[in-house]
């Protein structure tokens, strides 16, 4: 035979009508054998065919038979506990092939199909359930009735996770990731929207491992992992505020209320609690650090009393501490991540972070101050992340007495040239209002951020003018004390000095008091007629009631222009302008051809 110029022809691929024949009787073939105790090698056959199945209609078909055999042999208890060193193997083997069929799912959730992506995600899932009640089954066959607990099987569940936030490519020959390394939308959003928001055990276990996915990514792959984990944190709005809203469970099993937790608990004990979790590290230490008192907060509802480190996994997950202390955690390593990104992914990220993290996070937290040091280097940071970071550090002030003396220094530092032309000024404005409210902060305090303000309006653009004089306003009409700002009648020999230091940076030390707000003033010759206008707010009795903020915050150079062009002329203006015919030709004209 001559020899060939050409490559050998490829494999011709088998039609869908052959392929999708083949996976029906291969599946037939290893139920009937889980039945009978027979070989299961066609396993392995029917896991090749879906690593090779490229088109669409395969992979999903594929997929399935692999599903439904798989719950075939899970529910008959092949993958328990015991039996002789054949049962072993035959067990090792199935747990190789079950670990190859998830890591072929863990890929799907980034293929190019959005409908392999949902099927994937719904057969993790399910297999999650399946899984947990045959490991619940097995313990329950190997121990007494009365140390049987409940169980969700976590190294499963760990390689779900890891799925999700880490995104490996697609594994579909000839398919590409919709977007590599970033979670897919409609998969987050199934996850967030079907699990995680109504599942109690389901958020408890993501929680808890989702922080050692993060604890193990490489600084190469945690941008990605950050982004993906803060997606799904920024959906997370139905944590759990009582203990009675423990009531939702993907593992049916999980549902039934654990036994009231012992004083002191056996050596036998510990180490079957060491075994059920997969032999994690440290898996006390972390849970004692977070610890609540269990008088700290009240309730009337019947709820899993005791310390967190004393509560086995069961228990955990009917104890609202154990949901806080797991919370917690996820966040504190969460955000100790930053350092492992550029500086331009650490402050976008940032800027997501501290927009939730007032009604978000801290509410949440089992101690809010162990933030503190994180939101106190955003602050440090300065602009668009420091403005935002107030917001978070205020709260921890007024809500649980954190301790910050340097509080308003660092609010006056913030009041440069940019702070008028920043995209968050309105947001800057709303804040600094309500930290400026209380009426037992001193006049000279006041007196250096009105003055501050009204020394920037010079360079502002008019929309935000419009929000430094009624904000002023409401300043002063709330203390009094600053009304001489602006009646000072100046007993020095020189008119136009000015005792206000723009350079300090104390407040308490820039001399405002002793100035005047001749800068509002100056704004009556604005020429924007709505500046103009505003500013004249001063000539008049303080009898009118404080301006309403919120409505001067959304004002830009196009709301401005859109309200004067609407604006109706009462009485026409007076032109000065002589409008007969000239008869020395078109002066216009004539300055144009110049």
């Amino acid at each position: 035979m001559p020899n060939r110029s050409l490559p050998p022809p490829a494999k011709k691929r088998k039609p869908n009508d052959d392929v999708q024949d083949e996976l029906k009787l291969l599946e037939t073939q290893i139920c009937s054998a889980v039945k009978t105790h027979s070989s299961l090698n066609q396993l392995a056959d029917l896991l090749e065919l879906a690593e090779s199945s490229s088109e669409v209609h395969n992979m999903s078909r594929a997929i399935y038979s692999l599903y439904r055999v798989f719950v075939v042999i899970v529910t008959s208890g092949m993958l328990g506990h015991g039996g002789d060193d054949t049962a072993k193997a035959v067990r090792r083997w199935i747990w190789d092939k079950l670990e190859a069929y998830v890591n072929i799912l863990s890929g799907l959730l980034q293929d190019e199909e959005s409908g392999l992506r949902i099927s994937a995600l719904e057969i993790l899932f399910s297999l999650q359930k399946h899984l947990s009640t045959s490991l619940t089954n097995s313990t329950s066959s190997d121990a007494s009735s009365s140390k049987v607990q409940p169980q969700f099987h976590s190294s499963h569940f760990q390689s779900v996770v890891s799925a999700i936030l880490m995104c490996p490519p697609s594994s579909r020959p000839g398919a590409s990731s919709i977007s590599p390394g970033k979670l897919a939308e409609n998969v987050r959003e199934l996850f967030v929207e079907k699990w995680l928001s109504v599942y109690d055990d389901v958020r408890w276990w993501f929680l808890r491992l989702s922080t050692t996915v993060l604890t193990r990514a490489s600084p190469k792959d945690c941008l990605h992992i950050l982004d993906n984990m803060l997606s799904i944190m920024e959906k997370l709005v139905t944590f759990p505020t009582e203990p009675s809203e423990l009531n939702s469970w993907w593992v049916d099993e999980l549902g039934q209320r654990p036994p009231a937790p012992k004083s002191s608990r056996s050596d036998a004990d510990t180490e079957e609690e060491h075994d059920l979790a997969d032999n994690e590290e440290d898996i006390d230490d972390w849970r004692k650090y977070f610890d609540e008192d269990d008088d700290a907060k009240p309730t009337k509802s019947k709820a899993i009393k005791g310390r967190v480190h004393e509560l086995n996994l069961h228990q955990a997950l009917h104890s609202l501490q154990a949901h806080r202390a797991v919370f917690t955690r996820a966040w504190l390593s969460f955000l100790s991540r930053f350092s492992l990104a550029s500086s331009e992914a650490n402050r976008n990220l940032s800027i997501r972070v501290l927009n939730i993290m007032h009604r978000g996070v801290l509410p949440h937290l089992t101690r809010p101050v162990l933030v503190m040091d994180w939101i106190s280097a955003c602050v440090d940071f300065g602009g668009t992340v420091g403005l935002l970071a107030f917001n978070a550090l205020f709260t921890l002030m007024r809500d649980y007495n954190l301790d910050y003396p340097s509080f308003y220094t660092r609010l006056y530092a913030f009041l440069d040239r940019d702070v008028l032309h920043l995209k968050h000024r309105a947001r800057f404005f709303r804040l600094t209002e309500l930290f400026l409210s209380s009426t037992h902060l001193p006049a000279t305090l006041l007196a250096s951020f009105v003055k501050r303000l009204a020394r920037l309006s010079l360079t502002a653009p008019p929309a935000a003018i419009v929000m430094v004089i009624p904000f002023t306003y409401n300043v002063l009409k709330r203390h009094p004390a600053l009304m001489v700002m602006i009646h000072r009648v100046s007993l020095d020999d020189d008119q136009d000095s000015d005792h206000f230091l723009p350079e300090e940076i104390n407040p308490n030390n820039t001399n405002a008091l002793d100035s005047s707000l001749w800068e509002l003033y100056s704004q009556r010759q604005h020429y924007d007629p709505a500046v103009s206008g505003l500013a004249r707010i001063f000539e008049e009795a303080f009898t009118k009631p404080g301006y309403n903020i919120e409505d001067f915050l959304d004002h830009t150079y196009g709301t401005l222009i859109e309200t004067e062009t609407k604006r109706r002329i009462r009485k026409e203006p007076a032109l000065a302008i002589d409008l007969k015919p000239s008869t020395e030709g078109d002066v216009i004209s004539e300055l144009w051809a110049l």
